[in-house]
């Protein structure tokens, strides 16, 4: 049995690990889209580094696209598996599969206007709206907590991984030779005493583990501070300074984490009467996907909701759905607040709102999670003066800011906190993934002195068999 690691290898994005059997057999996890890598990005979206035909099955972890995204250029190049995952993650990756495929789409549209000199197959969409729709005709969703077969000689449990709704650890029971190997991938590890989603779950105990460590050198803020934290952001540059306050948030997880904070800040009177915009028509699908899982929520938005039919919204609040609207909010004067997706401010509306915002010193702009370096918000949290957006150098004079308790993925105690469940010794190796190569060491010595003997970080396209 060989394990190659064909994306999120000493980076945080493009996951997708290909495990073969001694059959022949290929079981794919993750198959995500790289984001935010400036003029890499597209060619590493357009080379798997394995055969999309020749992969049997798949298994995905969560919606982000950074795990799903490339799954439809996946059927468009052969596949034909099953897609396995849980009920909440299907209907995530629907939305987001066919807003990433639009995308393509318009992308390429774009540069067919700027054709001249351009390689014909670089006019090609990653993929269309028609193969995302194919796409979504292979998966079938499984519950947490229970094994089922995937193929040949190979069963898999789902338990929970708290990072979005229906977010997954994955856990690979293989059959060979009269052999069992016990394999765990984490997907992406959330948070414990997370204010919607349930903690990570415990789970059995692995030969290997192939685990995420996007902050295994990080401790973040309380997540208990969040609401406090945006309602200082709000009365300083609303309240005070009459100004815009921008927050960039991922249409799935962190939107619905600002809303709920809101929400909890208006209950107890304390949020200023002023006006709130979710500008992000996905947003609003996903919010409406989130609220269809109230199960998966944990005991305390259990209790809210007993008084509070919908957590995610409160008076004041305004989702803008289509474009007129959004550009709209450019003319608007007076403070408000707009929540727009990207998360890393490196595309969809939030990008327009901050080419329109970013040179007036009122105003704010606050990321709500991890950026990649490379990215608009990465740049900006980086302390850039100027930055191009559009083509446009702009100055950078509004002010920068970060909070950091919103964080989806776990810190290093959240995904140490993960491991307790395990004996070290048992565990043959241990794989860092989802991570930026100074992190992962710095996880990795981390890791060793809790008793983990073999921790590799591996490259992009590392392979190596499993004892």
């Amino acid at each position: 049995m060989k394990i190659a690691f064909h994306g999120a290898a000493q980076t945080v994005t493009g996951s997708k690990h290909l495990i073969t059997l001694k059959n022949g057999k290929k079981v794919l996890l993750d198959c995500g889209m790289y984001q935010g890598l400036g003029d890499q990005t597209d060619a590493l979206n357009r080379d798997f580094g394995f055969v999309a035909s020749e992969v049997d099955v798949m298994i995905l972890s969560h919606a982000h696209i950074d795990h799903s995204g490339l799954i439809p250029r996946l059927v468009k190049q052969g596949f034909r598996g099953t897609i396995f995952c849980t009920p909440a993650t299907k209907d995530l990756t629907n939305i987001l599969l066919m807003d990433s495929a639009e995308i393509q789409e318009s992308d390429m549209r774009f540069l067919e206007k700027k054709r001249q000199g351009m390689a014909p197959d670089l006019l090609q969409p990653l993929y269309t709206l028609e193969d995302a729709k194919k796409a979504m005709e292979l998966f079938e969703p499984k519950e947490y907590g229970a094994w089922y077969d995937v193929t040949d000689g190979v069963k898999a449990m789902f338990t929970d991984a708290g990072h979005i709704i229906g977010s997954a650890c994955v856990h690979l029971r293989i059959q060979e030779d009269s052999k069992e190997t016990r394999i765990t991938f984490s997907g992406d590890l959330g948070r414990y005493r997370d204010v919607i989603l349930r903690s990570p779950e415990v789970f059995p105990q692995a030969d290997y583990i192939i685990m995420e460590s996007t902050y295994g050198n990080s401790l973040h803020e309380d997540i208990k501070d969040t609401p406090e934290m945006l309602l200082d952001w709000i009365r300083k540059v609303c309240v005070e300074r009459k100004g815009k306050l921008i927050f960039p948030a991922f249409s799935v997880g962190r939107t619905q984490e600002i809303l709920y904070a809101l929400n909890q800040l208006e209950a107890q009177g304390v949020l200023p009467k002023i006006p709130f915009y979710v500008d992000s028509p996905l947003s609003i699908e996903a919010t409406d996907v989130v609220k269809r899982f109230p199960l998966y929520f944990n005991r305390q938005i259990q209790n809210v909701l007993k008084n509070d039919d919908d957590p995610f919204s409160f008076p004041g609040l305004t989702y803008i759905k289509s474009v007129d609207e959004s550009k709209a909010l450019n003319f608007k004067n007076g403070p408000m607040v707009i929540i727009s997706a990207s998360g890393m401010a490196d595309a969809g509306r939030v990008k327009h709102h901050i080419s329109n915002n970013i040179e007036n010193s009122r105003n704010a702009i606050v990321m709500t999670g991890y950026c990649e370096p490379h990215s608009l918000g990465g740049r900006l949290l980086n302390g850039v003066t100027e930055v191009g957006i559009f083509g446009v150098e702009h100055q950078v004079n509004a002010e920068i800011g970060q909070i950091r308790s919103m964080s989806a993925h776990g810190d290093y105690e959240d995904m140490s906190q993960w491991l307790a469940c395990q004996n070290p010794q048992a565990i043959k190796q241990l794989f860092l993934v989802h991570g930026e190569p100074d992190v992962q060491v710095a996880f990795k010595q981390r890791l060793i002195k809790k008793g983990f003997v073999d921790v590799l970080i591996p490259e992009r396209h590392f392979e190596i068999g499993l004892a």
